[in-house]
């Protein structure tokens, strides 16, 4: 009777151990060079893209009736779902959970781009007194030096640049575009981001032009040699061959981020592809 009673304990304990999801017996492996845009339109906004191993998310704010609302059109704005409830609060038990870090176990850091949909100034305003609160997480800068945190906030969109620039203290960063490679330095411009069509005709069709090619590696090479990151946007994101072409070239140039609604698609892709992982 014990004997078949242990086994019966056994088994149960199996059956309750295999239903356990993946992601709760093994994290996800953080993926460097992975950006979720529009991270705010999936059905679990920030914990999808960590649970895809994600290591940047953006979210749309817009500063309506004092609240940094996250939405992409006006018409989307609920109350309540800010950048506070949706984003720094989760961010803060996750980053205390694991003993100051994102993921367990890895000093990846997380950036959170912040897109700045309306009043750039009071937007602006109000988005570093909310991010006051969480100082002990984030990157920050004061009186010209940078103390890294395990998340860095980047300011896009309306960005008040003169406003961000005369800060003695700050804990967010600007994203800057192409006009700025190779200026502001980190300090200030950590992230150069742009229109990938404002800048190359290919599109993942057929063999990249070599001189385009070449436009791309110079422009990551002079990022990379001044302390900033590169992203683009507008780059293809239906599955395919066009998109699987020109993530290639993205990694081959080695581009920081890499834009995406697919989770799981650009998950799969750079399992497969990029050799250089988070550490």
């Amino acid at each position: 009777m014990l004997r078949r009673t242990l086994g019966a304990l056994v088994a149960a304990g199996a059956m309750l151990l295999s239903a356990v999801p993946a992601e709760a017996a093994a994290p996800a492996q953080p993926l460097r060079r992975a950006h979720a845009h529009n991270d705010y339109e999936h059905a679990r906004p920030l914990h999808d893209a960590l649970d895809h191993g994600f290591t940047s998310v953006e979210a749309d704010v817009y500063l309506v009736d004092g609240e940094l609302r996250v939405g992409h059109d006006p018409e989307d704005l609920v109350p309540g779902r800010t950048l506070q409830s949706l984003y720094l609060d989760p961010l803060a038990r996750r980053v205390r959970d694991n003993h100051g870090r994102v993921y367990p176990g890895s000093r990846q850091q997380l950036q959170l781009l912040v897109d700045i949909k309306n009043e750039g100034v009071a937007t602006y305003t109000e988005i570093d007194r909310v991010l006051r609160r969480h100082h002990r997480m984030l990157t920050r800068y004061h009186k010209g030096r940078v103390k890294p945190g395990a998340i860095t906030v980047v300011i896009s969109g309306d960005r008040p640049r003169a406003l961000m620039a005369a800060q003695e203290r700050r804990y967010a960063f600007y994203d800057g575009r192409m006009s700025d490679l190779g200026e502001g330095g980190p300090g200030l411009i950590p992230l150069i981001s742009d229109n990938w069509t404002n800048h190359f005709t290919w599109t993942g069709e057929g063999a990249m032009p070599e001189a385009e090619r070449a436009k791309l590696r110079s422009i990551v090479a002079t990022a990379h040699r001044d302390g900033q990151r590169v992203r683009f946007w507008a780059t293809p994101d239906a599955p395919g061959p066009a998109r699987d072409a020109l993530w290639k070239e993205l990694v081959a140039a080695d581009v920081d981020h890499l834009n995406t609604d697919d989770l799981a698609g650009l998950q799969r892709f750079l399992r497969e592809h990029d050799t250089r992982r988070a550490s």
